[in-house]
């Protein structure tokens, strides 16, 4: 059984980093993709970046590049994001989900496209 679990949330000022994992186990996960999502109170579930297991190739919503980064580690099973200089509407619930590899593009972003998901880990930037 396929299981994600995410981690490393918290409370962090304006201008602070954190670092998010998701740990993977359940089967191989060589041919899938990991995208990591967020949700704040009252809004919509918004793409954040995805990750192609066995190619490391990445995929991030517009508003995200050069602020946060993804990358995995095969030996951990473990995908990480790294938030940097953090601003308080990026507080929000963040997810990781997991689908199966199809084709590079636009499904990696959609939600309804990841058959798994983790429980959440939340995220809060104070002013």
């Amino acid at each position: 059984q396929v299981q994600l679990v995410e981690s490393g949330g918290g409370l962090v000022q304006a201008g602070g980093s954190l670092r998010l994992s998701c740990a993977a186990s359940g089967r191989t996960f060589s041919n899938y993709v990991i995208g990591w999502f967020r949700q704040a109170p009252g809004k919509e579930r918004e793409f954040v970046a995805a990750i192609r297991w066995s190619a490391g190739s990445t995929y991030f919503a517009d508003s995200m590049k050069g602020r946060f980064t993804i990358s995995r580690d095969s030996a951990k099973n473990t995908v990480y994001l790294q938030l940097n200089s953090l601003k308080p509407e990026d507080t929000a619930v963040y997810y990781c989900g997991a689908q199966l590899f199809l084709n590079y593009g636009s499904r990696w972003s959609r939600s309804y496209d990841y058959n798994y998901w983790g429980q959440g880990t939340q995220v809060t930037v104070s002013s």
